[in-house]
């Protein structure tokens, strides 16, 4: 260390504290990086790169950036997955003794990040921590910025966890060093979230109350890590970190992340934004707090029949209320983000507009709970008991920080006039000191009668009074101290010039250290209201999702569903909310859905591209709604409660993960029914499509009789297999119904009108002219059928002719079928190619030993 200069072994000392983030070390006006921070940051961060000397060694890397504009570059910093350690000075560098003393008083992560420029207004940023043992993992996920924190308690391997966190859509995953060792490099490749390491799990002192309503040890231990993580990482009051509440399976609908993707809940699957979720549809929030509220809802509906039927009631009442909803509306669109106000205060960040803004929000609250008891129904008159306004704390602001306070502190006229005297005093003096002054001498004059008297200031003896010797005779000896003798005058001073110089001197002084330390004792004073903010900030955020429900689904024409007492599905000109907005301008084709405990599953056939996906998508949505509390798009609804909604909707190839459209189908079908109930909801959409036709078709029908037979779960499996349709003569509980198209003048027209019985043929050439492939290609694929139509499935003669000699079905050949006995001579040459194909072990054969192979089948076949 002793090559390098005292500065640079300081830096040096910190960095090997912090060596898994960017040090943003502060020297004056500027945090500095140095070596490979300096290097890799440049890089990333897109400024210069310099050097300076670092002592006997020579220059070392240097790059910096302006403290004042340092959150911009933390941002692209942190949304990279990095860390950010922000190293300040920790003594005034006038009483330093060599070099300033310097510490880590916070470290920036991706899922810490507490800055408005870092964080999304309308989103969560979830930071998860995680238990494991053994095939049992307890997962808590917090939002730093709101306070808020959730348990989980599941069982799966280390893919299930994985996805488990992305569910979540955790910002950073807190591991244990050999989880994190074993699975950084995964999580590196996918990109989804950042990781860290924290290996003690004990529950630190501080956030002994915090974990009062977990039961389990293994949740225990995961909020212990994700505390301990915090206290490192922070470094600072977390007193507004709220209990960690447990979540019960038993008590929420389950999504699994297939399922959220399919459905395009929260964000579209092609441009990964909101526009066409949704979300996107249903949010005309109000506030930040309720847009965040709205995608927790929509990512955790309710199982509880008692708890969606309150939100239903409200929301209805909401609908009911125009005028009442319109005011709410209204005082909403002035409340601000209470809940990250909130925290704000409590972690020691909150500007002066920040409790400007908290109390403009706590002053509108009175009027909200004015047009809550307008609305006259049990979820209102619950609010309103639970909404507490804080008019103490209100009036407190309104009398302590000045309308037009300045988003820094360091900015100044913060405080408004008359809460301190002592701070008016300092500020009169400051602005008002001349006047003073003038004001003094002339009552001084008229006092003692000396018209010659006046008032002087120099910078050795201050301000002075100073008179002629002509009039010393009448100079008051009880209130006039001599200060000092001239020729032809004395001056003096008195008590009170002596306090009025006092105060102007020191005033400017004085006024910026008051007004800090008057700022810091408010913000105090607001944290003692924390819990009670954040409370509050919930039950806002609750009404402004339930206004945002009722006004959607007035201007959508949403209705009011019914909560099925006897587990039917019985939908009335039903619609998909997304695709009939998104469509406006042109009528939207609805239909009806029923399912009933006679007949729970629905078998759908027609062709490509006309609606089948739309029609099995838009009963997941409808149910979702219904379960969020929100109205839903038919002509009328009764839907029971499922406990989980399972799909396998579209084509989608996991390339990073090496797996193909049909593996991805397989898994995402094998997690279907692995884990479906009778109160189930299971969407398959064309299963088997990824492979040959028999395979395919096999596939497809063993699914459909296991969970037939096996689940009973309320089930749409759309298929181009038509000869699945017979399925119905030995399954009780299947429907067939298809989706109706005609042809006219050659071309093929959607009705997007789903009927009774199955489709009689597919339109798949209708289709492919529909997407305007080439003419000539057209009219070869309908001769081409029309062969096929008239001479079987192959085409082919030299085929055919084998499939005669043969006499056995046409089927794909399986590469893991168990070796048969050995042929016996005397049966037929063709059943001996048979037993031989089927003996074959084609996964040790090299291609020419296949290619030799076939080539004495073929003569023996000949």
């Amino acid at each position: 260390m002793t090559q390098y200069t005292p500065m640079i072994q300081q830096y040096l000392q910190v960095k090997a504290s912090h060596e898994d983030a960017f040090l943003f070390f502060r020297l004056g006006d500027f945090y500095e990086m140095f070596f490979d921070d300096a290097l890799n940051a440049s890089r990333i961060l897109e400024i210069t790169l310099t050097s300076r000397d670092g002592g006997s060694n020579g220059r070392i890397p240097m790059c910096g950036v302006p403290y004042h504009s340092a959150p911009g570059y933390i941002k692209r910093l942190v949304t990279e997955g990095h860390k950010v350690a922000i190293c300040e000075q920790v003594e005034d560098p006038k009483q330093a003794k060599g070099v300033v003393k310097r510490e880590v008083v916070q470290i920036i992560t991706p899922g810490t990040v507490m800055d408005d420029q870092l964080l999304s207004d309308r989103d969560n940023n979830y930071i998860g921590a995680l238990a494991i043992d053994g095939n049992s993992y307890a997962l808590v996920v917090a939002d730093l910025s709101t306070g808020e924190a959730k348990a989980y308690l599941r069982n799966g391997e280390s893919a299930t966890m994985m996805a488990d966190l992305s569910r979540h859509r955790v910002r950073e995953a807190v591991l244990d060093r050999a989880t994190y060792e074993s699975w950084k490099e995964r999580i590196h490749s996918s990109n989804e979230f950042a990781a860290s390491s924290e290996e003690r799990d004990s529950v630190p002192d501080m956030f002994a109350e915090h974990v009062g309503l977990l039961g389990h040890p293994l949740q225990k231990k995961a909020a212990g890590r994700l505390f301990q993580y915090l206290k490192h990482t922070q470094k600072r009051s977390l007193s507004h970190m709220r209990k960690v509440v447990p979540q019960s399976d038993s008590v929420l609908m389950k999504l699994d992340a297939f399922s959220k993707r399919n459905l395009e809940l929260v964000e579209t699957n092609r441009t990964k934004g909101k526009k066409g979720s949704l979300l996107w549809l249903l949010d005309k929030t109000m506030t930040s707090m309720g847009a965040r509220k709205l995608k927790q809802w929509l990512e955790e509906p309710l199982y509880v029949r008692n708890e969606i039927q309150a939100r239903l009631d409200m929301v209805e009442a909401l609908y009911s209320k125009f005028f009442e909803r319109e005011e709410i509306r209204a005082k909403l669109r002035e409340v601000y983000d209470m809940e990250r106000l909130a925290a704000k205060s409590a972690f020691g960040n909150a500007s002066p507009r920040d409790l400007l803004q908290l109390k403009v929000s706590l002053q509108n609250v009175p009027s909200i709970k004015e047009q809550l008891l307008q609305l006259g129904c049990a979820g209102s008159e619950k609010l309103f008991s639970q909404m507490d306004a804080h008019e103490g704390l209100a009036e407190y602001l309104e009398n302590a920080i000045h309308i037009n306070a300045p988003l820094l502190l360091k900015d100044g006229s913060i405080i408004k006039e008359g809460f301190s005297k002592e701070l008016d005093e300092y500020r009169d003096a400051s602005t008002n000191g001349k006047e003073w002054i003038a004001a003094l001498e002339q009552k001084e004059r008229e006092k003692t009668g000396i018209r010659s008297l006046k008032i002087g200031y120099n910078k050795i003896f201050g301000y002075f009074i100073e008179i002629t010797r002509a009039n010393l005779a009448g100079v008051p000896e009880d209130r006039y101290e001599r200060k000092q003798t001239l020729s032809n005058a004395e001056r003096f001073v008195t008590p009170e010039l002596k306090e009025k110089e006092r105060l102007i001197l020191e005033a400017e002084d004085k006024m910026a250290d008051l007004e800090h330390r008057l700022f810091l004792e408010i913000r105090e004073h607001v944290k003692r209201f924390v819990p009670g903010l954040q409370e509050l900030a919930g039950c806002l955020a609750e009404l402004d999702v339930m206004q945002s429900f009722a006004s959607v689904s007035e201007e959508r024409r949403f209705v009011k569903p019914v909560i099925s007492i006897r587990g039917i599905v019985d939908i009335v000109n039903g619609r998909h909310p997304v695709v009939e907005k998104v469509m406006d301008a042109q009528e939207y084709v609805s239909n009806d859905i029923r399912l009933t405990d006679g007949n729970s599953m629905l078998l759908i056939t027609g062709p490509n591209m006309a609606g089948k996906s739309t029609y099995m998508r838009q009963l997941a949505l409808t149910a979702i709604m219904m379960q969020v509390g929100c109205f839903v798009p038919a002509d009328s609804a009764e839907l029971p409660l499922f406990d989980q909604i399972f799909t396998r909707i579209g084509a989608a190839d996991d390339l990073v993960g090496g797996q193909s459209t049909f593996m991805v189908e397989m898994l995402e079908t094998n997690y279907a029914i692995r884990h479906a109930t009778k109160n189930s909801l299971i969407l398959l959409d064309e299963i088997g499509r990824g492979t040959s036709t028999y395979d395919g078709m096999a596939l497809a029908h063993s699914i459909i009789e296991h969970i037939h037979d096996q689940i009973g779960a309320k089930t749409l499996f759309s298929t181009h297999y038509h000869e699945l349709t017979v399925l119905t003569d030995t399954l009780p509980q299947l429907k067939n119904v298809h989706v109706s198209a005609v042809e006219e003048a050659g071309k093929l027209v959607f009705l997007h009108k789903i009927v009774d019985g199955h489709a009689d043929q597919s339109f798949g050439i209708q289709v492919a002219e529909l997407a305007e492939l080439p003419s000539p290609l057209i009219q070869r694929a309908k001769h081409i059928l029309h062969d096929l139509e008239n001479e079987g499935k192959h085409s082919s003669p030299a085929v055919r002719e084998v499939a005669a000699s043969i006499d056995v079905p046409e089927s794909q050949l399986s590469l893991f079928e168990t070796p048969v006995k050995e042929v016996s001579p005397k049966q037929h040459k063709n059943e001996a190619v048979i037993s031989m194909i089927q003996s074959l072990n084609l996964l040790e054969m090299t291609p020419l030993d296949a290619m030799n192979k076939l080539f004495e089948l073929q003569k023996k076949i000949r």
